[in-house]
């Protein structure tokens, strides 16, 4: 049996719980007021449009010819030399927001010497998950490929993301798809997942459903937890500690099954944040959340 699958079936089983409680156990939204969401929408897109003026470098860089999608890359100046690169990949449940609300982290990794590649996807219903994940995958060789170009080592990627974003960010790691696209299995150097979604049994079972439409072979596909890789790079697995339910239970499995299989593991529950004022301890090098995002991608030889 493999390492993961009891975690697989206890997430499963998940399923069965009355529908208003699984929805409850993945309703982030529900955790905080509407007048609060509203408020944190606004502090994203702010944060995101304050470094551009400093540290913005290349915008609107299409990054896949077929779906036309496109990255911005951000960072201090590569003085000819090549930078480390943070990727990171936004949340909104699959369906909202976009790289202009997810640059909050730039300004800060820029000060301490590393690039930030913000990742563009379409968003469901237009688009299947399976179609969202191969533009994240081809975001991420884009970077290996032509990072050179704009100042960004190829040797020293790391990517992040939160909520589906963490998602995403975690089928960057899963097993069995870099040769596709001609990448070295370990293209990813360290990973830091913020509130993610791994498992995608329950998910499918609840509220999401009606605009992912998942298939049952697509929730196998599609699930980083099953798909961990041995051995796979160093994370760090994060959230708040005012998460809903479901969350959490996801994260602490996921972080269970990377251990499971030999992988470094390291867990972050940040106190009084919620699933969306998380993010914004990025903006500042003193908080836990940065600190633990600077050590992983420090630790990339």
């Amino acid at each position: 049996m493999r390492n993961n699958e009891h975690h697989i079936r206890d997430l499963a089983e998940q399923a069965d719980f009355a529908s208003a409680d699984l929805d409850r156990d993945y309703n982030a939204k529900a955790t905080v007021s509407t007048k609060a969401f509203a408020a944190e929408m606004q502090r994203y897109r702010q944060a995101s449009v304050e470094p551009r003026a400093r540290w913005g470098r290349h915008f609107d860089l299409v990054y896949d010819e077929e779906s036309g999608q496109r990255i911005d890359i951000f960072g201090p100046s590569s003085g000819g030399g090549l930078n480390p690169v943070f990727i990171f990949i936004h949340g909104g449940y699959w369906r909202a927001l976009s790289k202009e609300d997810s640059a909050m982290m730039a300004g800060m990794l820029g000060g301490e010497g590393i690039a930030t590649v913000v990742v563009d996807y379409r968003l469901a219903p237009d688009v299947s998950l399976a179609e969202i994940t191969r533009e994240v995958r081809a975001a991420l060789a884009f970077v290996w490929r032509h990072g050179p170009k704009y100042g960004l080592d190829p040797d020293r990627i790391t990517v992040g993301g939160s909520s589906a974003g963490g998602h995403l960010a975690a089928t960057l790691l899963s097993e069995g798809w870099q040769g596709e696209l001609g990448l070295p299995k370990d293209v990813v150097k360290f990973a830091m997942l913020v509130s993610g979604l791994f498992e995608l049994g329950p998910v499918a079972a609840t509220f999401p459903q009606e605009w992912l439409n998942l298939s049952p072979a697509e929730i196998d596909q599609l699930s980083p937890l099953r798909h961990v890789p041995a051995l796979g790079c160093p994370i760090n697995v994060a959230w708040s500690d005012q998460e809903a339910d479901g969350f959490k239970r996801q994260s602490r499995a996921f972080a269970d099954c990377w251990i499971a299989v030999g992988g470094g593991v390291t867990e972050l529950e940040v106190a009084d944040r919620n699933h969306y004022n998380i993010l914004m301890d990025w903006c500042s090098s003193k908080t836990e959340m940065s600190q633990a995002l600077l050590t992983g991608i420090r630790s990339v030889g």
